[in-house]
């Protein structure tokens, strides 16, 4: 009589295999867990990655990166390393100029009263310039209001983020007055944060004119900012020094501030890539893991394999059982893994105040390791299961 070969439907096979790893729930949960660390590391290193350099470039659009600044240089034979005062003007003149503004020096300690001590500045600088710098910078205006042509040439102040701070001045509901060099300066207003020109975060602005009047600064600028137009960025940046000198061009340094927001994405890019490193050991680890489960379930499980075989299992069905194990085993931390990257994403991109932007390559790229890993995990395990003798089995059993 021939009998029937066996059969075993991928319905069944999946219901063998769910519930081989149900029955021993603890350590199948604590195998995908360690897919689902190495997956969410990825996964949230490549979504935050992204995030933030969104944030960057949106940050460097808004403030421009045709943002040029002069400064004094020390290169041979610069003499007395100092712009000349007719920097501003002739800057100007450059017809793909857009807009120019300077600061300019005042040797004068900055103080909340007259009763604090002359050496504790608190690191705050003061500076003379004109009403056009808020917007040759892309600033903006915290409290109160900016230098204009009226206050220009009276004793008024407008406080940079840092100092403000440091000085105490939190609101201008009240009259706030400071106490520069020997004399009481009223504040007009509290400026944003400049990303492009951090050292004003630190200083206390006032009118040129003031500055030269009240305190006898010369109007040499410490900084020219010049916009310029964006398609003749290099080729300005190339005349800006002997236009300012044409004496001495040596004198004159050239920069763009936003080359180092840029250098700050690439070293970003660059830790992206060694925190990928950690996720994808952690994900080898999580794989190592789903392998060493399955080769300790096959050692285990030799008498149910045994009897499997003796009442008709073929080899390939204890293949694809184990393999169906490990694969499972995969997936749900992969699932898992995806989930907690996304949210682990979404919860501090939003504490940072950036985009949330997950590329699609994590989402799919880490299921897809995920998968990948069961497939190789699980392989050698489901074949070292079919070659289980049914006989030696049944006996060590």
């Amino acid at each position: 009589m021939n009998l029937a070969p066996s059969r075993l439907r991928a319905s069944e096979t999946a219901r063998v295999g769910l519930g081989s790893l149900a029955a021993r729930r603890l350590r199948s949960a604590l195998s995908a867990l360690g897919i689902a660390i190495g997956i969410a590391s990825l996964v949230a290193v490549l979504g935050l990655s992204d995030s933030s350099k969104s944030a960057l470039l949106d940050q460097i659009g808004a403030l421009g990166t045709n943002l040029l600044t002069i400064e004094a240089g020390s290169g041979f034979g610069a003499g007395d390393a100092a712009l000349p005062e007719t920097s501003v003007a002739t800057v100007s003149r450059v017809p793909t100029v857009e807009a120019t503004s300077a600061v300019y020096a005042v040797d004068a300690g900055v103080y909340r009263n007259d009763l604090v001590p002359e050496d504790l500045t608190g690191g705050i600088s003061v500076y003379g310039t004109d009403p056009g710098l808020l917007g040759a910078l892309n600033g903006d205006i915290a409290l109160g209001s900016f230098l204009t042509e009226a206050t220009r040439d009276h004793p008024v102040a407008v406080v940079g983020a840092v100092a403000a701070e440091r000085l105490g001045v939190r609101n201008l509901d009240q009259p706030v007055r400071l106490y520069i060099g020997d004399r009481w300066v009223e504040v007009a207003g509290v400026l944003e944060p400049f990303a492009l020109a951090a050292n004003l975060d630190r200083a206390v602005l006032i009118g040129d004119r003031a500055a030269e009047r009240y305190y006898d600064a010369e109007l040499a600028p410490a900084t020219v900012y010049v916009r310029v137009d964006e398609d003749h960025i290099d080729a300005t940046r190339d005349v800006l020094a002997a236009t300012v000198d044409p004496e001495n061009p040596e004198e004159a340094e050239i920069s763009r501030p936003s080359d180092l927001l840029e250098a700050r994405s690439a070293a970003e890019s660059s830790f992206t890539s060694l925190f990928l490193g950690l996720g994808a050991v952690a994900l080898l680890v999580g794989g190592i893991g789903v392998a060493n489960v399955m080769v300790i379930g096959v050692i285990e499980r030799r008498g149910e394999i045994g009897l499997r075989r003796a009442i008709g299992a073929t080899r390939a069905h204890i293949r694809r059982q184990f393999f169906t194990e490990a694969l499972t085993l995969a997936t749900l931390g992969g699932t898992a893994g995806v989930l907690l990257g996304v949210a682990v994403t979404y919860g501090y991109s939003l504490a940072q105040g950036w985009r949330v932007i997950i590329p699609p390559v994590a989402l799919i790229g880490g299921f897809a390791a995920a998968v990948a890993i069961g497939v190789i995990a699980g392989l050698y395990p489901a074949i070292r299961a079919a070659r289980v003798s049914p006989t030696e089995a049944l006996r060590s059993a």
